[in-house]
Parts: C-alpha cells; structure tokens; sequence
C-alpha cells in the first residue's frame, strides 16, 4: 500500500534563460479556476462512465524496475519557481515503474490556471537515448513542494503527491514516513480494494514573501469523483486545511474520509523479532482518537497473524490519527531508517462530521516495505448518487504530542507469558506524564475485560521512578472459547479520570 516528450531544443534554450517557473506555455490562453469550477469539474466527470487515464509510457518505461526508475532524476536548476526565487519550488516525478497513469499539472495565477508541460529538458537521464524515445504528451507521476523548513539557504522537500491519491509531508526535523490519502475506497472489505487517483493538480503561484502554499487536485475512480483544496502551512507542525466535495458514481461497501497509512512492523507490544537486530520497526506505534463526548482513546498497533479490522463507533469525533510516539533511537537503533523522526499525522474535523466509525485495518506484513495499516473514518450514511459529500479537516504533521492528548498518556504496552500457565497471559501499561506526579501515591487503575477473558488476582499499580512512568500490571485468563478479547484501561485519582484509556485487542 505504501510508494514529455518536449517542448524540445527551443524549449531548452528559454528555459535556460528565462528560467522554467516563468514560462508559461503558448499551447493553451489561461482560462478562469476557483475551488468552485473545480467542484463542478467533479460532478460532471461523475456523471459521465468511468474511463481509465491510458498511460503513455512505452512499454520499456513501464518495465522499469526501482533501481532504473530511480535513476531518471528531476533536473533541481528547472526547479518550477526558482528562477524567481519564490519560497516555494516544484519539482516533477517522471512516469515508469509503479507510476504508469499520467497525471497533469497546472499553475494558477491570480484567478487563471495554465497547463505546466511535460519536457525532457526538466529531467536527466543516465541513458542518454531515453530522453529521444518518449512521446512529446507523456505526462508526469507526480509532483512535490520544496520550502526552507530547517535553514534559510536551503529548500527541503515539504510535501509529495505520488500514486494514486497518496501524499505525505514533514515538519521541521523530521524524516518521512506515513502517508495520507484523498479517500480509502472498500479498503479492508472482501474482493479488490478501490484506490481513486488524482488525476490533475493545480498549484497557485505564491507571492515573494508567502508562508503559505495551495495545491487543489481532481480526484477519480470507478466509484468516486472529488474535488479536493489542500492549504498548506510548512514549519515545526506543519499544517494542510483540506477541504473536500465528492460525488458517488455508484455505492461502495466502505467510503473512508482522511484515510492515513502507515507501517508496523514489530515493536515492545509484540516483542524482540529473532530475525531482526532492530527491538523496532514501525513509522507508527498507535492509533490515537478523541471521540464527540471528549474521551481520548490510545490503541497500539500489531502485526497480526491475520488481516483483522476494529471500528471504534462514534457521533462528531474530535479527531483521530496514527502517532509515532516513541522517538528514543536506540529503542530502533536504525541510522538510515531513523524511525525516531517519522512524523505522525493528526486529523481533525472541522464541523460535525455526524454518525460513523473509526476505523482500522492492520495486514500482516514480513518485512517493512509493505504499509500495513490503515486508518479513516468511515459515515454512517453516504448521499445519494451524484449528490454532493462535503466535508473539512485539519491534517497535522508533527513529532511532539504533549497536547494529544493533555492529560497522562500510554507510554508503553508489553505482554508476555505466565509462568506456569502458559494459557494466561501478562499485561503491563505503562503510562507517563506530568500531571500524575501531583496527584501522588494510590492511583487506581480502571480494566476492563471484554467477553472471553477475566483477570487474575487484581491489578499492580506502582511508580517506575527511573523510566518516570506509572505502571499498571495484570493477568489475564482466558475462557478457552478462543474469542479475542477487547482490553480498557486507565488511570484516576478518586473519581478524577488522570489519562487517556489504553486499548487493546488480544487475540488468543
């Protein structure tokens, strides 16, 4: 789950002088677009049959593997923007490998889109006959945003749409990892999973001293067309507004709005894999959610034997979002992975976004090339065909959670086996933050035990004063039904709720 030809000699030599951020192309007048035109983009392609964006690679571009694809690189000095020195730089993906469907892109300025063509004169090819073997209307795979967000003299790469309807972005500090989607279609449902594609961009020229940058893009699939506006906001969280219109061509079993997806593949709460030297592999360790009644909900992550799909129900969520919350290298020990920088992504609803779920897929995976986990939130109830799903959310890239939530949080869970009974099984949570050491000793903690399952002789509550956490330990003993069973727990002090609440589902 996870990641043409030209305008030729003469295009070249413009380019060169003039610089390929300021050359708008002759082939087409500049024509009018507000999110508005966009929209109603939408609902007439919606209405039309869906047709397949052909590919215009030939077939030896398509039959790259990663290593020949990746050495096709975009030429940095036709950076779109640079030559006038804009904050804000694009630079363009090429078509091959995975990324066969082309998609277009455009430039607006002021209230006028122009079409942004595809030239060979844009990238360097290792294979210097490549370049004359591509047609002049191949297209581009993608595009990504570069901004000074660590040092003023130098342009890191911010955000990157790539296959499918896939981005990803940073904050200052951080390394890739997660990503986000424009919709999740029957993801985790019986048969093919549905993937929509954004079809074509439109970026708006910043201004000289711009902060802020808007990509607005045509989604599409055989089930959906929408229409989406991503205002971003580069710096130490960096912020995307995203509004969103979409419109059903025919009913899927699962529509998932602000779909994120990551990898997991093993951490403390599964154990030390023997075929692996790192104690953790995962961009993400949990799924966090604030439900419409306020509660914060922490469920760590796994690698299960089995593809398995939890739902949270709930009426107006606050917000929900995979987090990486361990940021202790040597809990990875990976230099080149840096899984201690990997971003976590926070989604929240701007509006009451009504009745639905919560929803998470975790797929088994053998290795950490493979995005096994997927979280959205699901409606209740989808409109009719061709009437207008519209919707508003905050998505919001960052390292430190402190304030998600503001109160003690899940700072670790282990299990391991009884000795003795190895039908029983041991949990311990450990939870950290500021706030419990005010209250002092004789903090009580609240488990629940689903259906399947009781607990053993009580809960241990204590202080780790040299991790700076409290502890919450308990045996749990199966009915032998081989049912899983769904875990609850968290901290108070007399009736004063002091964390979030760990959840957990245990699989016999």
């Amino acid at each position: 789950m996870k990641r043409g030809a030209r305008q030729g000699g003469v295009c070249r030599i413009i380019c060169g002088l003039f610089g390929l951020g300021l050359l708008l192309t002759a082939h087409a007048a500049p024509s009018p677009f507000d999110f508005d035109l966009l929209q109603a983009r939408a609902k007439t392609v919606a209405a039309r049959p869906y047709a397949v964006t052909p590919t215009r690679a030939p077939g030896w571009l398509q039959a790259y593997n990663y290593s020949q694809y990746s050495d096709i690189r975009f030429n940095t000095d036709h950076a779109w923007w640079k030559a006038g020195k804009l904050p804000f730089q694009l630079q363009f993906y090429h078509p091959g490998w995975l990324f066969k469907q082309p998609v277009q892109m455009h430039e607006v300025l002021g209230a006028n889109e122009q079409l942004i063509p595809f030239s060979t004169g844009l990238f360097n090819y290792l294979d210097g006959l490549a370049a004359g073997r591509l047609p002049p209307d191949l297209g581009f795979a993608g595009f990504r945003i570069h901004y000074a967000l660590n040092k003023p003299e130098y342009l890191d790469e911010l955000v990157s749409f790539l296959g499918a309807s896939y981005f990803r972005s940073l904050g200052r500090g951080m390394h890739y990892g997660l990503s986000a989607r424009g919709l999740a279609v029957n993801t985790g449902e019986p048969g093919d999973e549905e993937f929509p594609r954004f079809e074509e961009f439109w970026v708006e020229r910043p201004a000289a001293d711009a902060k802020v940058i808007t990509v607005f893009a045509l989604l599409n699939s055989p089930s959906v067309t929408g229409a989406y506006r991503f205002v971003i906001t580069p710096g130490i969280e960096t912020v995307m507004d995203v509004k969103v219109v979409v419109y059903l061509r025919r009913s899927p079993a699962v529509v998932g709005l602000a779909p994120l997806t990551s990898m997991f593949q093993h951490g403390e709460n599964t154990g030390w894999s023997r075929d692996d030297y790192r104690p953790e592999v995962h961009d993400s360790d949990g799924l966090l959610m604030q439900n419409g009644a306020g509660e914060w909900i922490w469920r760590d992550l796994t690698n299960p034997v089995r593809t398995r799909t939890s739902t949270f129900q709930d009426k107006a969520p606050r917000g929900f979002g995979l987090l990486q919350r361990d940021r202790d290298f040597i809990h990875y020990d990976d230099i080149v992975a840096n899984y201690h920088l990997r971003p976590s992504a926070w989604v929240e609803p701007v509006g009451d976004w009504g009745a639905g779920t919560i929803r998470l897929l975790e797929i088994p995976t053998r290795d950490e090339t493979n995005d096994n986990i997927v979280a959205c939130w699901v409606p209740a109830k989808l409109p009719a065909l061709g009437e207008p799903l519209a919707y508003e959310y905050r998505l919001h890239w960052f390292m430190d959670a402190t304030a998600r939530p503001p109160a003690g949080h899940v700072a670790s869970t282990r299990q391991g086996a009884v000795l003795d009974h190895p039908e029983r099984r041991r949990f311990v949570v450990d939870f950290a933050g500021e706030n419990l050491d005010q209250y002092g000793a004789n903090l009580e903690a609240v488990v629940t035990v689903g259906a399947g399952a009781k607990l053993d002789n009580g809960v241990f509550v204590q202080k780790i004063a040299p991790l700076g956490v409290w502890r919450t330990a308990f045996v749990l003993v199966p009915d032998g039904s081989g049912r899983p069973v769904e875990l609850r727990c968290f901290l108070r002090k007399d009736n004063t709720v002091l964390t979030e609440t760990w959840s957990h589902l245990w699989n016999p």
